[in-house]
């Protein structure tokens, strides 16, 4: 992962040049009512077993990932001017980094899969596509359709417990103007969760980053599970097929 460039290094870069766009674009958004809308191979070679793959896979990237949320959202985190105590800030790079890690095992666990390299590309985008769009921004909570795209899309999407994690740890504790009401009116970011984004307040950001860090372990055991089903079906299949064609001399021509 160190020696190769376009693992995260790559990464790196693309996201601290996007985080530069987001900043310089949103730049010092303030408190107004505006801005408020605003493994294949060393298996087959007997290096080492599916479990170490997992296990060795996941800490190797920790680090990486880590760096990824540090500066690439830092850069956007300050230049926009959100809350700038340490503690709001872990929050959102720690949000980040349980995000970035989950979009990985899921993408890990289509890859296992589906073999074909752009298909699984494909695939995992599809999927990705499906939970964005029921995650609760492109189309607030209560106008999600029933029965399916409310319950259980809506839950099953990592983006909601992103989306609300993030919003929970700008707006809570904060008091915003509110000129649709009048002059000297104001709202509280509490309200805005509440009634403009439909946020559920039931419970703090923490637990939101408590869930994703749950997905991302579901995420890969589940990657573990069909890397060890597919370890033991494929030399059956293959001494299946050898066994038909042994019997079957048709199917050799």
């Amino acid at each position: 992962m160190y020696r190769d460039l376009g693992y995260y290094w790559l990464r790196l870069a693309i996201y601290i040049a996007l985080s530069l766009c987001v900043g310089s674009i949103f730049y010092d958004v303030g408190f107004s009512f505006g801005s408020i809308q605003i493994f294949r191979r060393e298996r087959l070679n007997g290096h080492y077993g599916v479990g170490a793959f997992v296990v060795g896979n996941t800490l190797s990237s920790i680090p990486y990932l880590m760096l990824i949320s540090l500066i690439p959202g830092a850069i956007a985190y300050y230049l926009v001017g959100l809350q700038k105590s340490i503690e709001h800030f872990t929050c959102f790079a720690l949000l980040l980094f349980v995000t970035m890690m989950l979009v990985e095992s899921l993408m890990m666990m289509v890859a296992s899969i589906v073999p074909d390299f752009l298909m699984g590309m494909i695939i995992g985008a599809g999927i990705q596509g499906v939970m964005l769009l029921n995650g609760g921004f492109f189309r607030l909570p209560n106008d999600l359709p029933n029965p399916f795209w409310r319950y259980p899309m809506y839950y099953i999407a990592f983006h909601k417990y992103a989306n609300q994690g993030f919003y929970k740890n700008e707006f809570e504790g904060l008091t915003f103007p509110n000129p649709q009401q009048g002059v000297n009116s104001s709202i509280s970011g509490d309200e805005i969760l509440r009634s403009v984004w439909q946020v559920e307040t039931g419970y703090s950001k923490w637990v939101d980053i408590a869930i994703l860090s749950g997905m991302v372990v579901f995420y890969r055991l589940m990657f573990l599970g069909i890397m060890k089903f597919g370890e033991k079906v494929k030399p059956m299949w293959k001494k299946r097929i050898g066994s038909s064609k042994q019997t079957n001399p048709v199917v050799e021509m």
